[in-house]
């Protein structure tokens, strides 16, 4: 059900239905003109990718004592009326925090099924929105570069489909970002998965990057993957403590200056030696001059196992992902997105608490750690 003073408006579109909705009926607001206005001159955006069927984003600012600046949400695309639903709710609540949207379009039909008509409806939902007061930050097909999704390990095919549906964007709905969003390229090629790229094929000939037949870390993750500067806006990567070895599940404290060292290239520890990982901040951020986002972030906690203590494993993440050093090393970082989920994990074969504010004595930790370089949500502005 949508978040009351939601009201669906079904407008017929050539080729399609479109859902746009008014999130605030009576209330004049605020179009946003421009994606890039988001973008902060210093200091970093937090915010938050939130279990919705456990907590809505007041709860959890209430919690934080701090509207969060950016609400992430997941869907399908092409998407169905509930989960356009559950987008425009999540739209709801991002707007009364004055909140960005991070909206993560997950193709699991193949990216053939992200035909013209669906860009097309999509673009129209979104200019909805942003027409609303709502800035959009558009995830498209995330992870590309790992073996789990539909859409994984097809430069060509998802080259061409990330600029199809960026192109429509940025013409039609000019208060919606494009991000570009890989998964870390420690372990790549991520060997195991069903959509692993088989030798022998166009895609594993582009992907072996360096030639020698095989796919491994030696190969570039990230590159073969890139849409073009044209199509991305932003830049983006999934950045996890899931413990100090494999195979997964001890509950282990993070090694010092993990963070860090993932993001640049340069982590070489327990886990193994993965340096030759390119420098993601330095390449996509720096010299591509790309505003960059760590989009889901959070350390490894199993209940049920032993080892080291969830407050002891947490806080040494978040005092590296929250360290002064950051806006100083890390001057395109422009957002850092908190992964609050407690949930089944089939890496690990059990539940995992990823929540920093699960308890109350992480909870009152978190909070007394967070810097004051982050930037906050708060009360919508008025439209003259």
């Amino acid at each position: 059900m949508l978040t009351i003073g939601v009201i669906a408006l079904i407008v017929a579109l050539t080729g399609g239905v479109a859902w746009v909705y008014s999130l605030v009926p009576g209330q004049r607001t605020c179009p946003v003109s421009t994606a890039a206005a988001i973008v902060p001159d210093s200091g970093v955006l937090f915010g938050v990718n939130l279990d919705w069927q456990t907590e809505n984003l007041t709860q959890y600012g209430d919690s934080l004592r701090h509207p969060p600046a950016v609400a992430t949400q997941f869907s399908d695309l092409p998407y169905d009326a509930q989960h356009w639903d559950w987008i425009a709710s999540a739209a709801v609540q991002a707007r009364s925090a004055n909140s960005v949207l991070l909206l993560t379009l997950e193709p699991n039909e193949g990216l053939a099924a992200v035909t013209d008509e669906v860009v097309s409806r999509l673009v129209t939902d979104l200019r909805g929105l942003n027409d609303q007061g709502v800035p959009i930050v558009l995830r498209f097909a995330h992870e590309m570069n790992g073996t789990w999704y539909a859409w994984s390990q097809q430069p060509t095919a998802y080259i061409a489909t990330f600029r199809k549906v960026s192109a429509a964007v940025h013409q039609g709905a000019p208060g919606t970002a494009m991000m570009w969003a890989p998964n870390y390229g420690g372990g790549y090629p991520f060997a195991g998965g069903a959509y692993l790229a088989k030798p022998g094929t166009k895609n594993f000939a582009i992907l072996d990057t360096n030639h020698d037949g095989v796919l491994s870390m030696a190969d570039d993750p990230y590159l073969p993957y890139y849409p073009g500067d044209d199509a991305v806006d932003w830049v983006g990567m999934s950045v996890y403590h899931w413990g100090n070895k494999h195979p997964w599940g001890a509950n282990a404290i993070p090694e010092d200056g993990k963070f860090a060292a993932m993001l640049t290239g340069t982590y070489s520890g327990s886990i193994g030696n993965e340096t030759a990982v390119p420098d993601f901040y330095a390449i996509f951020a720096e010299q591509h001059h790309r505003p960059m986002a760590v989009t889901e972030t959070a350390a490894f906690y199993a209940p049920t196992r032993g080892g080291a203590d969830e407050r002891a494993i947490k806080e040494a993440w978040w005092r590296q992902v929250f360290s002064p050093e950051m806006p100083q090393r890390f001057p395109m970082l422009k957002m850092i997105n908190w992964f609050e989920w407690n949930k089944f994990e089939v890496e690990v074969g059990e539940q995992v608490d990823w929540r920093a504010l699960g308890t109350a004595t992480t909870r009152d930790a978190f909070v007394a750690a967070l810097p004051s370089w982050l930037h906050y949500g708060g009360t919508p502005p008025a439209c003259p």
